[in-house]
């Protein structure tokens, strides 16, 4: 078999790295990226002469697919945890501790809002299981919506806005509480009878696993891993700008027939990519929207007092042009080692990609301004470096998990035909690993190979 890979990214490297693993040492793999390198929002960078993730920098402990992988590829020696510290919110001009026993920034009482909330907020959640709940199940809306309306716009502000900012660079504005939060639509689909009883249900049980993981070199060691594990030949600089059916496949522009196709591209490539062959999952893919970041990572001086905790997170309608700051020598004790102090600024949000096309000495001259307000400590960085992601992360916005739905529907009826990337079922590098994986299986199943689940 003759099989393509469009997109270099961790979703399509896992795929290829599956089909290999699926088909053997006959199948002829190409992977195609409209990049110059491959690991897409990925990116391990040099700072102060080391390595730095200037994308990801962390993955969700608690699913198993990222430990799983490294150990498969002999990098477990590569997973790196957290120190274990909490981050801080800003709200206000002041640093709170991040409310703990939330999801993604909801609590579960209203103890744990207290000091970043006012006392009417407070006696808001407090009382929120006493005023009857209106929820429809299978409905859906986004999350700003249901957690103003039940304790208040500071929650939503203050506590869920700064968490879905570092996951989506939206809001609970523009993220859905189907896709973003299934535990708890789940237990709204259940009967929960108040938005409190919801989240203490979908709360996940107690657990010593980290809530984090890492890895020691950077993700690139497992993007060079899973590229020469996959065998794969590999065209960079060239975008797929055709799909099309094929005598005994498909064709894809501009490296011509192949047996299968992966489509592990973003959404709006992947929906112009569908046009021709698959209509309704192009028109539901496009609608998907796309939100842009810039990272700035500083090396400071070793003895700069930062604060112990593992980052500072921005409140909305903060006067800081910054989103966020992961404090990343205070976050990962193999960081601390370096002898130098390191420090990520994020910025941007979805619907304002101005930041895209501000100088890099404007990026950072903002960075360090807003973390010395921030810390309240002279930042005086040795070297810096920036890092841009046009539109790097889809928005799952109310009514999400149906379009995805219709899509792959559409998709399955189409063999030899498989999508993958960050914009299907999460975001984060496990779900992208799951991502590929699954499109690696689908294939593997229609060329008659048997797959395991």
């Amino acid at each position: 078999m003759r099989i393509a890979v469009v997109g270099g990214g961790i979703s399509g490297l896992v795929a290829a790295y599956r089909l290999r693993m699926l088909l053997g040492s006959h199948a002829d793999l190409v992977v195609l990226d409209r990049a110059e390198r491959l690991g897409g929002i990925l990116y391990t960078g040099e700072l102060a002469g080391e390595p730095v993730d200037l994308g990801a920098e962390a993955f969700v402990g608690r699913r198993p697919e990222v430990p799983a992988l490294l150990r498969e590829l002999g990098l477990e020696s590569q997973l790196v945890t957290p120190a274990g510290l909490r981050p801080l919110v800003w709200s206000g001009g002041v640093a709170h501790p991040l409310p703990e026993g939330t999801l993604m920034g909801i609590p579960s009482n209203a103890e744990s809002m207290r000091g970043l909330v006012d006392a009417a907020t407070l006696a808001r959640i407090a009382t929120e299981p006493d005023r009857p709940l209106s929820w429809t199940p299978g409905s859906d809306i986004d999350v700003h919506h249901l957690v103003a309306d039940r304790f208040g716009t500071q929650v939503a502000e203050r506590s869920v806005d700064p968490l879905l900012g570092g996951v989506y660079a939206g809001s609970s504005r523009s993220i859905g509480v189907r896709a973003a939060l299934p535990p708890l639509a789940a237990a709204l689909d259940n009967g929960a009878a108040s938005l409190t009883e919801a989240v203490g249900a979908a709360l996940p049980p107690p657990s010593d696993t980290p809530v984090f993981g890492g890895i020691r070199a950077g993700y690139q060691a497992l993007l060079d891993a899973l590229a020469e594990r996959s065998g794969a030949g590999f065209v960079t600089a060239t975008p797929g700008t055709r799909l099309s059916r094929g005598i005994r496949g498909w064709v894809v522009d501009p490296i011509g027939a192949v047996d299968a196709v992966v489509l592990a591209t973003p959404a709006p490539v992947t929906a112009r990519l569908l046009t021709a062959v698959a209509p309704v999952a192009a028109a539901e893919l496009a609608g998907i929207e796309v939100a842009s970041s810039v990272v700035v990572a500083l090396a400071l001086p070793s003895d700069t007092a930062l604060p112990q905790h593992s980052g500072i997170l921005v409140a909305t309608g903060e006067p800081l042009r910054a989103k966020a700051f992961t404090l990343s020598s205070r976050k990962w004790p193999h960081l601390a080692q370096r002898g130098t102090a390191l420090v990520r600024a994020s910025f941007g949000k979805f619907g304002d990609d101005s930041v895209l096309s501000w100088p890099d000495t404007e990026l950072v001259a903002a960075a360090v301004a807003d973390l010395a307000t921030v810390t309240g400590i002279a930042i005086e960085p040795t070297t810096a470096v920036v890092q841009r992601w046009h539109g790097g992360l889809a928005q799952y916005a109310t009514g999400h998990c149906a379009r995805i739905a219709a899509a792959e529907a559409e998709i399955a009826t189409l063999d030899g035909l498989a999508v993958a990337g960050a914009y299907l079922h999460g975001v984060g590098v496990p779900a992208c690993v799951a991502s590929g994986t699954a499109a690696a299986s689908r294939i593997a199943a229609g060329a008659g190979v048997p797959t395991a689940g």
